[in-house]
């Protein structure tokens, strides 16, 4: 399985971007996205079960990231709002079989995005 991921970019604070990937077949259960500052641990941001849909966030982006999918396109979206200079990172998506907030769980990795928020 390939990830693309794409839609990264610089935004000012309190803006919006959202990231796209897309999968080259379906064969996972949960899509997450991770994102990793300079000098930091990668870290969870959201994941969507591939099935049922349901969602899972990180506290700090709870109520402004926003994931969803599209299973005809195998591809998962991270739209993501009000955003903060804390934001800026490396962003990844990532596809597995389990729901987890800990990336070694996941067995697929897209390239990485980057999202760059000025203040």
């Amino acid at each position: 399985v390939q990830l693309q991921a794409s839609g990264g970019g610089l935004v000012q604070a309190g803006g919006s971007l959202r990231l796209s990937c897309a999968a080259s077949l379906h064969t996972f259960s949960v899509m997450g996205w991770f994102r990793q500052a300079p000098g930091k641990e990668r870290e969870f941001v959201g994941a969507v079960s591939w099935s049922g849909g349901s969602t899972y966030y990180a506290d700090s982006v709870k109520g402004r990231f926003t994931i969803s999918r599209d299973n005809a396109k195998n591809t998962v979206y991270l739209q993501m709002n009000s955003l903060k200079p804390e934001d800026t990172a490396v962003y990844y998506c990532a596809a597995g079989f389990l729901v987890s907030g800990s990336w070694p769980e996941y067995d697929y990795w897209g390239q990485g995005t980057l999202v760059t928020v000025s203040s």
